[in-house]
């Protein structure tokens, strides 16, 4: 029978960089005490030596992942709001152009109609960007949470 199986990929070199990002989890462990200093002293040389993604991979799939800290967190919230205004904005052109279209047919130009939900959609997106964010940390010891 045909195997079609596709030929394995060619494991991706490590770089420097995917280095120091798993000797930082390594020491994130060891200091939460995940790893006694011996076997954290044997991961890093492993860690050093290793040549693809798979072997840096191997030494940390039993450590949890750390949590983002507060600047990765922030810039993830930055993200996610940019994007709600490329919504907005896919929406004010779907608005308008039902607008155009309708102006169109009635030959004349009518109430702008779309002005009411894009104001509304933009002052709550606003409101999200300055509204004050709760410096207290919650129940489970996580990154600081903001009332949205």
């Amino acid at each position: 029978m045909y195997d079609r199986r596709e030929p394995p990929l060619p494991a991706l070199r490590a770089s420097d960089r995917d280095r120091d990002h798993t000797l930082g989890m390594l020491a994130a462990a060891l200091t939460e005490g995940r790893l006694d200093p011996h076997e954290h002293e044997i991961r890093t040389e492993h860690a050093l030596r290793a040549r693809t993604a798979d072997d840096l991979a191997a030494l940390t799939a039993d450590i949890p992942t750390p949590p983002p800290t507060r600047a990765e967190q922030d810039r993830e919230d930055l993200r996610d709001w940019l994007a709600e205004w490329r919504y907005w904005l896919g929406g004010a052109v779907i608005m308008s152009g039902i607008w155009a279209a309708r102006c169109a047919q009635k030959g004349e130009l009518t109430y702008y109609w779309p002005v009411t939900p894009l104001g509304v959609w933009a002052a709550v997106l606003i409101a999200i960007a300055v509204w004050p964010h709760d410096t207290d940390e919650d129940e489970d010891g996580g990154r600081p949470t903001a009332h949205r």
